[in-house]
């Protein structure tokens, strides 16, 4: 089952430097706990749960706000029932032309085939100084 999850976090990566959103989505459970980083720029929804939540509070507003936001994975790694993805974010914030290029660490965790859980990890100050805060 491990490869399969990792198998699964690859296409999710994959799927998002396409622009398809919803086959993102495809991968998550349909009442998926979704959490940014604490002090995250999204973070005020935390917990997003659910696609739909993931949708509105997350990705359409990346789409809204950066301009060529990129998620650049560099390792997979299988933990068991947990995935870890570890690399880098960049992009240009549309309203000011402010870029960033932070490093990230996703956790995705599965049951079931499906990921039930994702926690975000990232240099939080850099976004915060990217839209101004």
């Amino acid at each position: 089952m491990s490869q399969e999850s990792v198998n699964v976090v690859k296409g999710m990566y994959e799927s998002f430097g396409r622009g398809d959103v919803r086959g993102v989505l495809a991968a998550l459970d349909p009442r998926v706990e979704w959490w940014e980083a604490e002090s995250f720029i999204y973070a005020d929804g935390n917990p997003y749960v659910g696609p739909e939540a993931v949708l509105q509070g997350v990705f359409a507003r990346l789409g809204g706000e950066w301009e060529g936001f990129e998620v650049a994975p560099e390792e997979i790694l299988d933990a068991g029932e947990t995935v870890v993805g570890r690399g880098y974010y960049s992009g240009t914030y549309k309203r000011n032309g402010r870029r960033v290029r932070a490093q990230f660490a996703h956790l995705f965790t599965f049951r079931d085939g499906r990921v039930v859980k994702f926690r975000q990890f990232t240099d939080t100050a850099q976004f915060q100084r990217a839209v101004g805060g």
